[in-house]
């Protein structure tokens, strides 16, 4: 199987064990987890251009899981992420690796975060060595073994 297809694969199969477990995942540490991975993903080349921007707000917009919050507040959380980051980049990920490790004391919550991670990761079809390392080190924060998400 090419590589395309087994990210496109992977990310639909983590999009619907993600609708799955939609009603377990309404709390405050997963909504600012998610939102500081959905950062981490689209900044992880160092920059941000317009189409990861618009990446992540689709996904807001029509991801069911992130229909538990609202939208505009989806949005700020995701902005204020990716201005630490911009801002600087290697202060910023610590802070928002932080942010990340708000959900670990819930294992679903751990789980659906990375996985929302390479669902976004995954979006345009390119799940690049960057994105996977972030997505890698956000496993650590939240003491998950990377090996069980293949990465």
């Amino acid at each position: 199987m090419a590589l395309w297809d087994r990210i496109k694969e992977s990310a639909t199969q983590m999009q619907s064990q993600l609708e799955a477990k939609k009603n377990d995942l309404k709390s405050g540490a997963f909504r600012d987890a998610s939102m500081a991975m959905c950062a981490l993903v689209a900044a992880a080349d160092g920059s941000v251009d317009p189409s990861e921007r618009q990446r992540v707000a689709q996904l807001i917009a029509t991801n069911d899981i992130l229909r538990n919050f609202p939208a505009d507040d989806l949005r700020r959380r995701f902005e204020e992420n990716l201005d630490k980051l911009t801002a600087d980049f290697a202060f910023g990920r610590v802070s928002v690796l932080q942010e990340v490790a708000k959900a670990k004391r819930k294992l679903v919550e751990a789980r659906a975060v990375i996985q929302l991670g390479i669902v976004i990761g995954g979006a345009d079809g390119d799940f690049d060595r960057d994105e996977q390392a972030v997505v890698r080190e956000a496993c650590f924060a939240l003491g998950l073994p990377p090996h069980e998400f293949d990465l």
